[in-house]
C-alpha cells in the first residue's frame, strides 16, 4: 500500500485546499491517471497516481485544507488499467455459477449489447476541461485532443461541444409561486439569501489586498495621456504588424515599454523593502493583471526591457491564454518587479489601483474616451483620452519622484518612436 501525498508546489506555497477528487474508494486506476484537484493560493494543481492500483481509502476531503507532505489518501498496489469500477466479483464465484444449471425459465430479452471499450478510458484533462465538460454534460472520452500526448484541454471541450446536436431539453415544471410579500410590520418573513465559501484564491486575494492597504504608505497620483499619436501608429502599423509577427498590434505592449523606460529613470519604483533595506532591482519583470474566472492573477512577462513590441504582445496573449483556462504555472506568477493593470477594458475611467506587494508601484489604465482638450489658446480639439494612475508606496517613494514617473510614461506614450529610444 501506499500513501498519497501533497507534493512541493513552489517556495511561496506551503498549503492548498482538496478542490476535486476525480476518483471514488475502490476505483482502479492507472499509473498517471489524476486523482484529484488541488487548489492553491495561485494555481490549481492535479496530483496523479505514482503508481497502478486501487484507491483504497480518501483520508483528507473535499474542502479540507492541507499542507506540504501530509498524507491525503492510499492507493493498494496491483495492476490498474480498469475502467474506474470497483473490482468484480472472484473467479471461484463465477466458476460456481457457471456449474450450476439454470433452471428452465421463459426466454429472456436479448441482452444489450456493452459499449466497446475507448481507448480514451484513462485520458487525462485540465480542470478548467473537467469541469466544463461536467456543465455541458461531455463525456470526456469522447472529446478529440488536439494535444500530441493526448491532454485535453478546455477548446477542445469547446470545439466538441460545438459540433455535437444539443440536448433535448428537459421538460419544465411550473415553478411554486413565490411567497407574497408580508404586510407591514411582520417581521417573521424571511428574505431569500445564498450563501457562499470563498475560494481559496479569492480569499487569499483578499487577504492580500488587506495587507498591502495596512502594511504600505500608499498613495495615488493621476494623469492623463493623449492618445492620439498611438491611435494612429496603430492605425498605420496593424496590417504590416499582424501578418509579419501573426499578432495583434495592442496598447499593452507601448504601455510596456513605456513603463520600463520609466523605470530606468526612477529604479526605487522598481525596488522592494526588505525590513530596512531597499533593494533595488536591475531587471524588469513587468505583472499584467489579468481577470479569470477565479479571481485576479498577474502573470509576469519576463525581462521586458529586452523583448519587442511582436514578442511583448505575444507573451502577453499566451499568458492571458493560461490564465483564463487555469493551466498558469507557479513560474509564471512569481517575481514581478512592477504591475500594470488595465481597469479600462471593463470601461473604468478613473480607479485607484492597489500594490502587488512586495512591488512598491503599480500602473492603472483606463478607458479611452474622447474628450475636449485645448490644444492652444484658440483651438479646442475631440482627443482621445486616458486617465492614468499610479500607486506607490510613500515609505520610498517620494511624491515628486512619483509625480515626475508618470509624467515620463505620459511623455514616452505620446511620443510613440521615442519608445524605440528610451525602452
Amino acid at each position: 500500500m501506499s500513501e498519497i501525498k501533497v507534493p512541493a508546489m513552489g517556495e511561496s506555497i506551503t498549503e492548498g485546499t482538496v478542490s476535486r477528487w476525480m476518483v471514488k474508494e475502490g476505483d482502479t486506476v492507472n499509473q498517471g491517471d489524476v486523482l484529484l484537484e488541488l487548489e492553491t493560493d495561485k494555481v490549481n494543481i492535479e496530483i496523479s497516481a505514482e503508481e497502478s492500483g486501487v484507491l483504497e481509502k480518501i483520508i483528507r476531503q473535499e474542502g479540507e485544507t492541507v499542507e506540504i507532505g501530509e498524507t491525503i489518501g492510499t492507493l493498494s498496489a496491483g495492476s490498474g488499467g480498469g475502467s474506474g469500477a470497483p473490482a468484480s466479483e472472484p473467479a471461484a464465484t463465477e466458476e460456481k455459477k457457471a456449474a450450476t444449471p439454470a433452471p428452465e425459465a421463459p426466454t429472456p430479452p436479448a441482452p444489450v449489447a456493452a459499449a466497446p471499450e475507448s481507448s480514451d478510458s484513462a485520458k487525462t484533462a485540465s480542470p478548467s476541461a473537467r469541469k466544463l465538460a461536467r456543465e455541458r454534460g461531455i463525456e470526456l472520452d469522447q472529446v478529440q485532443s488536439k494535444d500530441p500526448i493526448g491532454r485535453v484541454y478546455q477548446d477542445d471541450v469547446k470545439s466538441h461541444s460545438n459540433q455535437a446536436p444539443a440536448p433535448a431539453a428537459p421538460p419544465v415544471s411550473k415553478a411554486p409561486a413565490a411567497p407574497s410579500a408580508p404586510a407591514a410590520g411582520n417581521s417573521t418573513y424571511t428574505k431569500p439569501v445564498e450563501r457562499q465559501r470563498m475560494s481559496r484564491r479569492r480569499a487569499t486575494i483578499a487577504k492580500r489586498l488587506v495587507e498591502a492597504q495596512q502594511t504600505a504608505a500608499m498613495l495615488t497620483t493621476f494623469n492623463e495621456v493623449d492618445m492620439t499619436a498611438i491611435m494612429d501608429v496603430r492605425k498605420r502599423r496593424k496590417d504590416k504588424f499582424k501578418e509579419k509577427h501573426e499578432i495583434n498590434l495592442g496598447f499593452m505592449s507601448f504601455f510596456t515599454k513605456a513603463v520600463v523606460g520609466a523605470l530606468k529613470k526612477f529604479p526605487t519604483i522598481n525596488a522592494e523593502i526588505d525590513g530596512e533595506d531597499v533593494v533595488l532591482k536591475k531587471y524588469y519583470d513587468i505583472g499584467i493583471a489579468v481577470s479569470a474566472k477565479e479571481g485576479l492573477v498577474v502573470p509576469v512577462v519576463r525581462d521586458a526591457d529586452r523583448l519587442g513590441f511582436a514578442e511583448i504582445e505575444k507573451s502577453i496573449a499566451d499568458l492571458a491564454s493560461k490564465a483564463r483556462s487555469n493551466t498558469l504555472a507557479l513560474s509564471d506568477l512569481q517575481g514581478g518587479t512592477f504591475t500594470i493593470t488595465n481597469g479600462g477594458t471593463f470601461g473604468s475611467l478613473l480607479s485607484t489601483p492597489i500594490l502587488n506587494t512586495p512591488q512598491v508601484g503599480i500602473l492603472g489604465m483606463h478607458k479611452i474616451q474622447l474628450r475636449p482638450v485645448a490644444i492652444d489658446a484658440e483651438r479646442m480639439e475631440n482627443r482621445p483620452m486616458m486617465y492614468i494612475a499610479l500607486s506607490y508606496d510613500h515609505r520610498i517613494i517620494d511624491g515628486s519622484e512619483a509625480v515626475r514617473f508618470l509624467v515620463t510614461v505620459k511623455e514616452l506614450l505620446e511620443d510613440p518612436e521615442s519608445l524605440l529610444i528610451e525602452g
